[in-house]
């Protein structure tokens, strides 16, 4: 089938804008919809050149249709195939791991032209790299354990309540996956990757990975996890395949060692087998002592039970909440009141509904997103910003004075807090990739730690923008206070980080919840203390304001 050379004016746009940033790909979907751009590019020359080889026609064939399904799925609603972080991974996959072998099929014989036509084209377009591919396959164990996904149905493309979001993956995604975790010292999760792997490597027709590889990852990873009788028998599986393995050879006689100092002898069936496992039947993980690596911080399954939009708050407490117009006395809102609901009364957490209006959202996107760059945590003891796991975003800041929209939203959150935004950061704006999250932490500086000194004090509040409808998870959650608040476009959290007292709130942690599925979109001021005395003045510290 012959690829149209026509390309639609949306690929145009994304082909230019990815020249304007390069690198951590995968942190940002506003970023991950530049690599379509590039899949389509690959698609077109790809064809081109199968049409000038004729001997390599049939396996280089088969490798386009895959690359064009993918293409004509994506492109009939980019935003929502990014979405989905199944797409998103096979995306980054298609591009690293799986495009290093169609060049390999290629170098072998007169594609060193073609090779060379896209390498001319990497100035213009966006490719991933070896980073981007971790940090997707990363983002989808964060995913499977905050919202305890299945491996099997997350592997079958289906994420919450059973729906398919996306195609199946192969065995070989499965391993690819497998082996990320593996290189990052993650067995836990490589061998639940290893062991679908394994399942659908015996139900494909056209294999995708060699069995072998798959049985020397997981038998190492299941005995790192503590099963020794399982780990001897997968190698002894892997031995029969390749006999001669070094690897497993002396990993064979380590586990024997091992066993023989626990006073384990081996049970043999009639075959002279292992009789722990039936390797005939589809590998089950169940059956095997797995531990899920632990979380980073305190309150963490609190935390992920408020991500999974568990209710934790008391009943009595959430009966209390109620929802209101205010004015607060600025003649603008006599005319048109804010819609005020209360989250939360001690601390408290507000969200003000309907409070920037999508030209605004849009403008804020279109002057921030050129400027994106990983988004950056501070060292706790110097202050100095640093990128981190616990962190995937990108951002950029946008001054008032940058647009007009920028400056009146800027007044309008001091109308609404009552608060000097003279000492107010620039306005930040975050975009989250794939899983892209913010795990729990606090805005102001805690005892010992640095913040950045802009000579205001700490950060007195936070003022957070929701500019997009999130489909699934990417909720602001409050670990400690059992709070959760759900992204809706066109509204605003506010709460204080510091008592009047000027000590912060410990109370006030609280994290980004990762997506799931679709786009998160937010932005936020950060208030400081100087500017406040006489619009919050300063008192002992209080259970009761914030």
């Amino acid at each position: 089938m012959q690829i149209t050379t026509l390309i639609p004016a949306a690929l145009i746009l994304l082909v230019t804008q990815s020249k304007t940033a390069f690198g951590d790909v995968f942190t940002a979907m506003a970023d991950m919809e530049g690599l379509i751009a590039t899949e389509f590019e690959l698609v077109k020359h790809l064809d081109t050149y199968i049409q000038e080889e004729e001997k390599r026609m049939k396996q280089l064939r088969g490798i386009l249709e895959e690359y064009e399904s993918m293409y004509q799925e994506a492109i009939a609603d980019v935003p929502k195939y990014l979405a989905n972080p199944v797409n998103a991974y096979l995306l980054v996959k298609r591009l690293t791991s799986d495009w290093k072998k169609v060049e390999g099929v290629i170098s072998k014989n007169a594609g060193s032209a073609y090779i060379q036509n896209i390498t001319q084209h990497r100035s213009l377009l966006r490719f991933p790299n070896e980073e981007d591919l971790n940090g997707a396959a990363v983002a989808l164990m964060r995913l499977q354990d905050t919202y305890k996904l299945d491996t099997h149905a997350l592997a079958e493309g289906k994420l919450l309540g059973g729906k398919k979001y996306s195609r199946h993956l192969t065995a070989g995604d499965c391993w690819e996956l497998g082996r990320q975790s593996y290189n990052n010292g993650d067995h836990y999760h490589t061998v639940l990757w290893m062991a679908e792997a394994l399942n659908k490597f015996e139900d494909e027709s056209n294999k995708t990975v060699a069995r072998e590889d798959i049985l020397d990852y997981l038998a190492f990873s299941t005995y790192k996890q503590g099963n020794l009788k399982e780990a001897l028998q997968m190698t002894n599986e892997l031995l029969k395949i390749v006999p001669y393995h070094q690897r497993a050879l002396g990993n064979k006689r380590h586990y024997e060692k091992l066993l023989r100092q626990l006073g384990v002898t081996e049970r043999r069936g009639e075959t002279g087998d292992e009789d722990n496992i039936d390797m005939s039947e589809p590998f089950d993980t169940a059956k095997l002592k797995l531990t899920k690596p632990p979380g980073t911080t305190e309150h963490w399954d609190v935390y992920e039970q408020l991500c999974r939009g568990e209710k934790l708050m008391d009943p009595k407490l959430e009966g209390r909440l109620r929802c209101r117009y205010v004015t607060n006395n600025v003649p603008y809102f006599f005319i048109q009141p804010i819609k005020m609901e209360e989250a939360l009364l001690k601390p408290r957490i507000v969200v003000y509904h309907d409070i920037i209006s999508d030209e605004e959202i849009e403008t804020i996107k279109r002057l921030a997103q050129p400027r994106f760059e990983r988004a950056t945590v501070q060292k706790k003891e110097s202050g100095a910003r640093e990128v981190s796991r616990y962190r995937i975003a990108k951002s950029a800041w946008l001054k008032h004075e940058e647009h007009d929209y920028v400056s009146d939203i800027n007044f309008r959150v001091g109308d609404i807090t009552g608060l000097d935004m003279a000492t107010s950061e620039d306005l930040q704006v975050c975009n989250y990739g794939i899983g892209g999250h913010y795990e729990p932490h606090y805005d102001y500086a805690r005892k010992g730690e640095v913040q950045q000194d802009f000579g205001w004090g700490g950060r007195i509040a936070t003022w957070l923008f929701y500019m997009s409808d999130v489909e699934a998870g990417g909720a602001t959650v409050f670990p400690k206070l059992n709070l959760s608040l759900w992204p809706q476009k066109g509204s605003a959290a506010f709460w204080f980080n510091l008592y009047p007292s000027g000590e912060g709130n410990e109370m006030t942690q609280h994290a980004g919840c990762p997506v799931l599925t679709g786009s998160k979109w937010v932005a936020n001021y950060w208030i400081h203390e100087r500017g406040q005395e006489f619009r919050r003045p300063c008192g002992p510290k209080s259970d009761f304001e914030m």
